[in-house]
């Protein structure tokens, strides 16, 4: 009887919200057409596949695809081009937005701070094709750049296609176009704090510098971990996001340095050859790490206090 009670009682609440929950639909349609419907081809990966057969009839190889690409020794570059750029992404990317944000929340007159936001921000909706655009008018062997070093009788420099520059160049560029939109968030959680606390803060004495420090970064501390974690759980994919930067400003000349897992199956797939088995292969090795990484940053998370995502 109770449980009974307690389904009316449930269908009842969703009746009165129900236009709430319309506009969820879309949202949960979205995630199973393109992301729960698309994990029926995982098992590709265990399979040789074979267009006249389909998917689910061509053969089954075990884990032969995983051997293949472990044998790769371009597999393995690109895996650690890819721990090395998502690592140096989280050192440092991950904590620009943070202090952006609470200097931008230092900024007393509305006027300039709402410029500085919009300046901050706008790159982030030029896409990598505009913006690789501009590094190669400006950075490339004929660009802006050495046409200036040449005019006043220098050598020119080719960050674009010099292996050892390139990683600086990704990390730069990349902070440049998201470092603004990264910050919002931020800036939303500080704007949840008590003006109260400031006000108390202010007349025990404390200076700007002491309220950000004791007030406007506890506040924050939950946010940043969580974003935190994400960011690591989203390690291996595009070197902690990044396909779109990484594939439209890399050539051959930086292979080693800038090929990522992400930009090597597309390269393999399309110029090699490679199997759409061996493929979603590189595909499920990735996603799995992941996954442990997530736990890992979040159970890392919970035992220093801190709250996780679950």
């Amino acid at each position: 009887m109770n449980t009974q009670a307690a389904q009316k009682a449930l269908w009842r609440r969703m009746a009165e919200y129900k236009y709430f929950y319309l506009l969820v639909i879309p949202l949960l349609v979205y995630y199973i057409v393109f992301e729960y419907v698309p994990l029926y081809g995982l098992i590709l990966a265990f399979k040789e596949f074979n267009f006249a057969k389909g998917i689910w009839g061509s053969d089954w190889v075990g884990l032969a695809n995983f051997e293949e690409i472990f044998m790769l020794d371009d597999f393995w570059i690109a895996f650690r081009n890819t721990i090395i750029i998502a690592v140096g992404r989280l050192i440092f990317e991950f904590p620009v937005p943070i202090v952006v944000a609470l200097l931008l929340n230092e900024v007393r007159k509305a006027g300039l701070k709402k410029f500085y936001q919009v300046v901050y921000t706008f790159p982030h909706f030029l896409s990598w094709i505009i913006i690789s655009g501009i590094l190669v008018n400006f950075l490339g062997n004929f660009g802006v750049l050495n046409q200036l070093l040449e005019l006043f009788g220098m050598d020119k420099v080719s960050l674009l296609v010099d292996p050892e520059s390139f990683r600086g160049l990704i990390f730069s560029s990349s902070l440049w176009k998201d470092m603004g939109w990264g910050t919002i968030i931020y800036l939303a959680a500080i704007a949840g704090i008590n003006p109260s606390l400031y006000e108390a803060a202010s007349i025990d004495g404390a200076s700007r510098f002491q309220q950000m420090l004791h007030i406007t970064w506890p506040s924050l501390k939950s946010t940043v971990m969580i974003l935190f974690i994400l960011n690591i759980g989203g390690m291996m994919s595009s070197g902690g996001g990044g396909f779109d930067q990484i594939f439209n400003l890399y050539n051959p000349a930086v292979y080693e340095k800038a090929d990522i897992l992400d930009t090597y199956v597309y390269r393999r797939t399309f110029s090699v050859g490679l199997s759409y088995g061996t493929s979603t292969a590189v595909g499920l090795f990735k996603s799995v790490i992941n996954f442990m990484l997530l736990v890992g940053a979040n159970r890392m998370a919970k035992r220093l206090g801190q709250e996780g995502i679950y």
